[in-house]
């Protein structure tokens, strides 16, 4: 496979934190000359950032499309997680998996040289055998090692190790014995509730997440990971030991920062960007798949505005709200006129992180808005909400990159934690030893060249073809 044309087909799961950093990685194997499918439904391909494909690329970047078969319980224009409730996530897994008889077509008339796949997609290998085709698949990771590793090696995830390792919740709660290191990583227990039943509990679909990834891992050759060495190098040594494969870091695969012209209401924001001083405005976010409640939101801002502090809040509109008005608290806008602009729909999040005039960022500590934010060397304040976002949050603390707002035993927060957070981490004189690790942070995450020698590094792996040896 050293010579000639390289055919990769990628399979993400339908979700765009998963989505995306597989596109990205996508573009940059076509900018080394590897052919790449692309594969996903034709919403969800419609919503990809395709204006980021350069248009020399050396090899063809196809989107795929696969028609998402009807199922009951999901509604039929839901084709991502972002476009349905918590609850019927269950079902787009179970319509995911009918998308095989397709994708079995279009490897039978176009077979890739390799297969990368996502966690839910476990039924890939079983297109291989049944077309009595070899591919090598790798298993790509979009979460960071250190979230990957604290669910320890994959046969601990099913059967009777799963139920001598993770039998309750409160299994979830302490660091665990594989990790050699201090550390304090683990799930509150409010967290880890949720976090169990969605990993080891039954849906729809049949197969739990847990066995998705255990039979993934079960078939694959190697496992890819968004993460590098300089930000998680020990949890990268103990995923290989844990996982007996290789174990490759692509990097963080940091999106471009590109100039754009705005119109309407982006234009104003970024005129009042332009107004504003340096490092003072606080960026909030917490994204289109964390479902925030009524109260929860009204915290925030009330958080915001008894901080004293500026800031751009990018809110979706919620679904419990009628309208724009009812998603803040009464008043809320006139009382924070001129120090905090409120944006209820899609805002160009990286344009706006890469703004002089923002220092700091109030979020759910999504690993994606991670890498966005750390890029930049802007302060973190952190308020998880689903899956990983904890695990991730307990790192950024641990390695002195954040302050988690302080939460209540049921999980819930109110605005003097939020305000106090945000002034600790912006103002206060006890915060700057978190800015300055920040700005340090800048050097690895947004240093383009370094992720870019771990891409190479991938792409020579490609080039290599597959080992003949995998241990079980």
């Amino acid at each position: 496979m050293a010579k000639g044309d390289i055919h990769v087909l990628m399979l993400p799961w339908s979700a765009f934190g998963h989505m995306i950093p597989f596109f990205h990685l996508s573009i940059a194997l076509a900018k080394a000359g590897i052919r790449v499918s692309f594969v996903s439904t034709p919403s969800n391909l419609r919503r990809l950032p395709t204006h980021l494909i350069p248009p020399d690329l050396p090899a063809p970047l196809d989107l795929v499309e696969l028609h998402l078969p009807p199922v009951d319980g999901l509604p039929i224009d839901g084709e991502a997680t972002v476009d349905i409730s918590v609850d019927q996530i269950q079902h787009l897994k179970t319509a995911y998996d009918l998308l095989k008889p397709q994708l079995k077509h279009f490897v039978s008339h176009d077979t890739p040289d390799w297969i990368i796949q996502d966690f839910a997609s476990h039924w890939t290998a079983e297109i291989s055998r049944e077309l009595n085709l070899n591919i090598p698949l790798i298993l790509f990771f979009v979460f960071s090692a250190t979230a990957l590793a604290f669910l320890g090696p994959p046969e601990y995830l099913t059967g009777a190790a799963q139920t001598k390792y993770w039998s309750s919740p409160e299994s979830f709660t302490s660091p665990p014995e594989w990790f050699p290191f201090p550390s304090t990583v683990a799930f509150w227990p409010f967290e880890a509730g949720p976090i169990h039943a969605g990993i080891f509990g039954g849906n729809a679909s049949g197969t739990s997440d847990a066995e998705r990834i255990t039979l993934s891992w079960t078939a694959c050759e190697a496992i890819a990971i968004r993460s590098c060495k300089e930000y998680e190098g020990d949890s990268l040594d103990v995923l290989e030991k844990l996982y007996r494969r290789a174990v490759i870091p692509v990097g963080l695969l940091p999106p471009p920062s590109e100039k754009k012209s705005f119109q309407g209401q982006l234009l104003s924001i970024f005129k009042w960007l332009d107004q504003q001083p340096r490092k003072s405005v606080v960026f909030v976010g917490f994204g289109s798949e964390c479902k925030l409640s009524r109260e929860q939101v009204f915290e925030i801002a009330h958080g915001l505005e008894i901080s004293g502090l500026s800031f751009l809040w990018a809110l979706r509109k919620p679904t419990w709200a009628e309208n724009e008005d009812e998603a803040l608290p009464p008043e809320f806008r006139a009382r924070t006129e001129g120090r905090g602009v409120v944006c209820i729909g899609w805002v160009p999040q990286m344009e706006i992180l890469a703004h002089h005039s923002v220092g700091g960022s109030l979020f759910h500590s999504g690993w994606g808005s991670i890498i966005e934010t750390l890029q930049f060397g802007h302060t973190l304040v952190v308020l998880p909400v689903v899956i990983d976002q904890g695990l991730n949050a307990r790192v950024l603390v641990e390695k002195g990159l954040a302050i988690e707002v302080e939460r209540g035993e049921d999980g819930s927060f109110d605005r003097h934690g939020i305000a106090g957070a945000l002034k600790k981490a912006m103002v206060d004189e006890e915060g700057e030893s978190l800015r300055f690790r920040a700005r340090e942070m800048r050097s690895i995450f947004g240093d383009q060249k370094l992720h870019q020698a771990y891409i190479d590094g991938f792409i020579q792996f490609l080039k290599n073809g597959p080992t003949k040896d995998k241990t079980p």
